[in-house]
């Protein structure tokens, strides 16, 4: 399926609560699934799954990663590290954006290999990810969260490994605990300020007040102060980017970056803000009931 097919199968499960048949056995599809490492920018490799990205981020004195995939494909991303040539050992930071299952469902199996590394992520973020993984057991779709919390972060923290900065920003609205990260793209000798928004689906609302918070967050993650050009996207059909991989690949210096592009970035937020608006009104009907 293509990026535009998978986004409107998530649409559907965020508006209706069901999985898709069809997009669960995709998402389930280890051939699907399986997706050779590729480099964005000087610094930074997608290593994670077709669906569900994990960012490698190199610093002077090691890796970060964000995001862990799940299982049963974690081996994907240990086997897209070592392609890479990013031992175990260099990972430093492993930076969560939310507690579900295809963002942290690798941290069981990661924590005790990558013996170097810190894992953050909110505080609300931890119980989440312990309450949805409690959950779960006895269901087909069962997965383990380590017991205990690493590192929590909070909101505007800024996290530094070897001089290159992390910045916190707490974003509720597809989980209470979600957070995005915003950090360095470089290319050449220019860098631009990008982010990995945590979490961009309707998929588990409780209420109105969690669809105003969404918003809320949307519309703090496009001010201009943070001047966030590149959209790195926790899940590649979100914005297209399995579709401009080749591209990308074949991308030589003089040419502009596609990923460098603040006015799609915006245009983006404002889609999410404009759906989000129109879940609150449902939301606000049905509590009137």
């Amino acid at each position: 399926m293509d990026s535009a097919e998978v986004s409107r199968l998530f649409r559907e499960f965020g508006a209706t609560g069901t999985m898709p048949a069809r997009l669960d056995a995709w998402l389930k599809n280890p051939v699907r699934q399986k997706r050779a490492p590729y480099q964005v920018f000087d610094n930074i490799w997608q290593v994670g799954l077709t669906w569900v990205s994990s960012w490698a981020v190199s610093t002077e004195e090691g890796w970060v990663l964000i995001d862990t995939t799940h299982e049963p494909f974690v081996d994907f991303l240990l086997e897209n590290l070592k392609t890479v040539g990013i031992p175990p050992e260099s990972v430093r930071l492993v930076l969560m954006t939310h507690g579900h299952f295809d963002h942290v469902g690798g941290y069981h199996r990661l924590k005790p290999l990558l013996k170097n590394a810190r894992f953050a992520m909110t505080e609300r973020g931890w119980a989440e990810a312990a309450r949805y993984a409690a959950a779960s057991q006895g269901t087909p779709n069962a997965w383990i969260m380590s017991e205990g919390k690493d590192l929590v972060v909070r909101d505007g923290e800024e996290l530094i490994c070897g001089g290159s900065r992390f910045t916190v920003l707490e974003t509720p609205g597809h989980t209470w605990g979600t957070a995005s990260y915003m950090y360095e793209a470089r290319r050449g000798n220019r860098c631009w300020n990008a982010v990995t928004v945590g979490g961009q689906g309707l998929n588990a609302i409780e209420g109105p007040e969690q669809v105003r918070a969404y918003i809320e967050s949307m519309k703090r993650l496009r001010e201009e102060r943070l001047g966030i050009a590149v959209d790195l996207t926790a899940h590649p059909f979100s914005t297209g980017l399995t579709e401009q991989i080749p591209a990308i690949q074949a991308l030589k210096p003089s040419e502009p970056h596609p990923l460098v592009n603040r006015a799609a970035y915006l245009v983006r937020l404002d889609r999410l803000i404009a759906g989000a608006s129109a879940r609150l009104q449902k939301e606000l009907q049905a509590a009137a009931r």
